[in-house]
């Protein structure tokens, strides 16, 4: 949530500075993430005091010699008014004819830092003095773009005509916003007034609540409206004004400003004042165009019908969508069908046009579930849905109406008519919940002094009556060591002694909180195997130069089609989903089987800002039992890596793109640090790598996962650059299961060992794995290590075969291994190697 401090002052004076206002919030669970600063020192433009004020133009007359420019006179409080040219369109209403009332403006004077108002973007210029069109002009009347408001440029500035000429521009309209990031518990400052609230209590100012006065001086409004609640556990209560002879236009400049300080969009000013009250009071409000709904009624009083939706229902939104209703969405009807869903958007047919000339404002209370429901149901997530959606008691309709109302008589011309329409069918209770001094100091670990408790109590608006403590003759009272505690109406989170001590802790400060040690001896501490393995996997990973990424479990089906070529049946697809109910997103409806699709959208989303990329991710995937509510949750870990083979440097790098042998690699070093022996890489075929460019990786006679390019059709599916694009994705279990807990050291050998070369030719369909596999078992246990150094193929090497040069490491532990005894190890290597493999050992050329 957004707040202007501007706003904020006007209900609780605040002397801090905003950084220190940010920590006090911050401490008591509301967490400012951000401070953003309009027009004042620290904001990205800042308005110059002596050259951006405010100023009042005199007159509007056109430019002899451009039909599209104007010249306006402007007084700006500093000695004779300057003429400026412009071509502001919303100037020329004012051409040539006397003002009605005072055109107030941002005015910039030569020497002002602005935003280039005809450039993208966002670029900063100076304003300088210059002849346009023969007329010199050195100052101008800003538009939002150049002041750094808005990407608006088609018209000028209009402030309020009670705007000071003459005031620096930043004193009448600079301000900062704290951005709040609000948990679900703390929707009671889902509001200015809430937001206040809580500064009141932690800086023990006094809060000012505004008017809600408003003269009614039109017809009884039980004449204009019937109010009919079907469906009392969805709307406990429905509160509605009627408004006539309303001028819909746009508002005044200062409810605009602080609409777009808050993230809204200013629309007209009946729009903006439900908006606007909403972000104040936290009571969502709409408005309905009350002649449509005599319309509707045949020219009889419209009756409004609260009830949920009936078979084969529909309405078109105020987005201009025509929506398909579900039984379980709360609609707010007349006679004549939907016209709004609850809670969540107005209908079209109802809307406030520029020729609404009454209103039927609602004020209403829903269920927070069935509001949740029903907009994550047609997924259009509000600023009302919001804030209904957390819970707001019914007692704020009537001020929130009020309040609105009397926006609408001052700012829109209209008649509000006498008296409320007000059905509230289901009363909230009156909630009153005992607490004692013990119960603070037995949950919150130290004591907080009983006249503390009551104050901290009463500045958040509980009612706190003390149960008098026993008196002894001839001695004063002493303070209360017990209370009943009232809970104010837009409290809704507390119900139990717990929540008002939460409460106290909060306003008390956590920082205040006195650190203690353990009166207990510390438990034993047991080691969790399963994330210290996990750990041990990322170091070496990032050792390796990759990135560790989160990306979502959640994913859409469409994300793992697109892991193999079309027209080929889908291993991942085809296996069932654990699908969401009530999605957040389309993008995020299923639980994923594989980490494939996160990694991809990752590097799609880093190759538009990088050449290089090398990332993993550890997580689960979830797969579905057969006859199981639970899914298999393994962990995997996932690679992915495209780009040069070496960033770019000043050094020599190898820029090459990286390859299958690339990837190989970072497998292997992950292998060998996690001291797994003896794995060999067998060719395989996936559906999702490029064919011949694919392997498995075995250990201990299992599967450990695979690796290699993904396929040419897939990348290009996935919208990824013409490059090979390489992808891994192991089991985190097996490998947890193949690694020792502690790895086996060997005394360092004493002698040295005796290493020759051996190449052999071999056909194309023998793996080089499965040659040095056999070289090693023939020779155990004097062959300690077979190392392929060279693959060749071509003259004098027969058609349809190759060679594959191993060096070759005999070492003994007790002595130095004689000529004879390397000769006897060499025949044997030679003999298994033709037996089990065809193998013929190549003879040197001559």
């Amino acid at each position: 949530m957004r707040v202007p401090l501007r706003w904020l002052q006007e209900y609780v004076k605040v002397n801090l500075t905003p950084e220190e206002l940010a920590e006090r919030l911050t401490m008591a669970g509301l967490e400012v993430t951000a401070i953003e600063r309009f027009g004042i020192a620290g904001a990205p433009l800042e308005w110059d005091r002596e050259r951006i004020v405010v100023g009042q133009i005199l007159r509007v007359e056109r430019h002899p010699n451009a039909d599209r420019l104007l010249l306006a006179t402007v007084d700006y409080g500093r000695g004779e008014p300057k003429v400026v040219v412009t071509g502001a369109p919303n100037l020329f209403p004012f051409l040539e004819r006397p003002l009605e009332r005072p055109l107030k403006v941002a005015f910039a004077l030569e020497g002002a830092t602005l935003y280039d108002g005809h450039q993208p973007g966002w670029v900063k210029m100076t304003l300088q003095g210059r002849a346009i069109r023969g007329i010199y002009s050195d100052a101008m009347v800003c538009s939002e773009k150049e002041l750094g408001i808005s990407e608006d440029h088609e018209g000028i500035i209009l402030l309020d005509p009670e705007a000071p000429v003459g005031m620096p521009l930043a004193d009448y309209m600079g301000d900062v916003v704290l951005d709040i990031d609000l948990t679900p518990n703390l929707a009671h400052a889902f509001s200015i007034l809430g937001v206040a609230r809580e500064v009141a209590a932690l800086t023990g100012r006094r809060l000012r609540y505004p008017s809600t006065a408003v003269k009614a001086l039109g017809p009884a409004v039980r004449r204009l409206v019937e109010i009919r609640i079907e469906d009392p556990e969805g709307c406990p209560r429905y509160s509605a004004m009627v408004i006539h002879g309303v001028q819909v236009g746009p508002s005044p400049y200062w409810m605009q400003w602080r609409l777009r300080l808050c993230g809204l969009r200013p629309i007209n000013n009946i729009v903006d004042i439900t908006n606007y009250v909403m972000l104040e009071w936290g009571q969502p409000l709409h408005a309905f165009d009350y002649d449509r709904l005599v319309e509707r009624a045949g020219g009889r009083r419209p009756t409004i019908i609260v009830r949920r939706a009936r078979p084969g229902e529909r309405i078109r939104t105020l987005d201009g969508i025509d929506r398909a209703l579900d039984p379980e969405d709360l609609l707010i009807c007349d006679e004549a069908g939907p016209i709004a869903i609850a809670g969540v958007m107005g209908g079209a047919e109802t809307e406030v046009t520029e020729a609404t000339r009454a209103v039927l404002l609602e004020s209403a209370n829903f269920d927070f579930i069935s509001i949740r429901r029903t907009a994550a149901r047609h997924r259009l997530p509000s600023e009302a849905s919001a804030r209904f959606g957390r819970g707001i008691h019914p007692a704020l309709t009537v001020p929130a109406a009020q309040r609105a109302a009397a926006f609408m008589q001052q700012l829109a011309g209209g008649l509000v008519a006498r008296g409320i329409a007000d059905a509230y069918v289901r009363k909230a209770p009156r909630v009153v919940i005992p607490l004692s001094v013990e119960a603070v100091e037995r949950v919150l670990g130290f004591s907080i002094p009983p006249r503390q408790i009551e104050r901290i109590l009463r500045s958040l608006e509980f009612r706190v009556e003390p149960i008098a403590p026993s008196r002894r003759r001839g001695r004063r009272p002493s303070p209360p060591t017990a209370w009943r505690v009232t809970v104010p109406d837009h409290r809704l989170d507390c119900s139990r002694p717990e929540d008002l001590i939460e409460e106290i802790a909060r306003i008390w400060g956590y920082d205040r909180i006195p650190e203690t040690r353990l009166r207990d001896p510390l438990p034993p501490q047991r080691g969790n195997l399963a994330w210290t393995f996990e750990e041990r996997v990322r170091d070496i990973l990032v050792a390796c130069g990759l990135q560790e990424v989160i990306t979502y479990s959640l994913i859409h089906p469409d994300d793992e089609a697109r892991l193999t070529p079309p027209g080929v049946e889908n291993p991942y697809t085809a296996m069932d989903y654990i699908r969401l109910i009530n999605p957040i997103s389309e993008e995020r409806t299923v639980l994923r089987h594989t980490l494939l699709p996160g990694l991809l959208r990752t590097l799609v989303a880093n190759l538009r800002f990088r050449e290089r990329v090398a990332i993993f991710e550890v997580g689960k995937v979830f797969l579905p039992i057969p006859g199981a509510a639970l899914p298999e949750e393994p962990r995997r870990v996932g690679l992915a890596l495209t780009g040069p083979r070496d960033p770019s440097s000043w050094l020599p790098v190898d820029r090459a793109p990286m390859d299958f042998f690339d990837l190989k690699g970072i497998v292997e070093t992950l292998l060998e640090r996690l001291h797994i022996s003896e794995a060999v890489f067998e060719r395989a075929e996936h559906l999702a790598l490029h064919p011949g460019r694919g392997a498995e990786v075995k250990a201990g006679g299992r599967s450990i996962g695979i690796l290699g390019e993904l396929h040419p059709l897939v990348r290009r599916a996935w919208e990824l650059p013409d490059q090979p694009v390489l992808v891994a994705e192991l089991d985190l279990e097996a490998l947890q299961a193949l690694a020792p807990l502690a790895p086996a050291f060997e005394a360092v050998p004493r002698v040295p060992p005796v290493v020759e070369d051996l190449a052999f030719i071999v056909p194309e369909s023998v793996p080089a794995a499965a040659l040095a596999a056999v070289l090693r078992e023939a020779g155990a246990p004097l062959v300690r290590e077979v190392r392929l150094f060279d693959v060749y193929q071509g003259d004098p090497i027969p058609p349809g075969h190759r060679s594959l040069a191993f060096t070759v490491f005999y070492q003994a532990e007790d002595r130095t291994l004689t000529d004879r005894e390397v000769a006897g190890l060499r025949e044997r290597l030679i003999r298994a190697a033709a037996e089990r493999l065809g193998a013929v050992v190549r003879q040197r050329e001559e």
